[in-house]
C-alpha cells in the first residue's frame, strides 16, 4: 500500500509538471512538441501492451486494455493533428484569375 501511494505522488508530480512543461511552450516550437509527445504515447502504448500481456489478475488485465486503447487514440491523434499543423505551411499555387476585361 506505501509503495501504491508514493507511485500516486510521483504520478501527481509528474501531471502537474507535464502541464507546466506543455502550457508555457511557445507556438514556434508546438509542432517538435508534438512529435515528441507522439513518441511518449508509443513508450505507453508499448509498456500497456506489456502490461495486457502478462495477464496477472482479471484487474491488470482490464487495466492494461484501458491504457493501450487510450495511448492508442492518443497516438492516432497526436499523427493527425502533427500532419494537420504541417500541412498549413505547405506552399498552395495560387489560383489563375482571368483578367479580361
Amino acid at each position: 500500500m506505501e509503495s501504491m501511494m508514493s507511485n500516486f505522488y510521483v504520478f501527481l508530480l509528474a501531471t502537474f509538471l507535464g502541464f507546466e512543461v506543455i502550457r508555457r511552450v511557445t507556438p514556434l516550437l508546438h509542432t517538435p512538441l508534438m512529435s515528441l509527445t507522439n513518441a511518449i504515447s508509443a513508450i505507453s502504448l508499448v509498456g500497456s501492451i506489456v502490461i495486457l500481456g502478462e495477464q496477472r489478475t482479471t484487474l491488470t488485465v482490464i487495466l492494461g486494455a484501458l491504457a493501450a486503447t487510450a495511448s492508442m487514440i492518443n497516438v492516432v491523434s497526436g499523427f493527425l493533428i502533427t500532419d494537420r499543423m504541417l500541412r498549413m505551411f505547405k506552399h498552395r499555387p495560387r489560383p489563375t484569375e482571368d483578367r479580361r476585361g
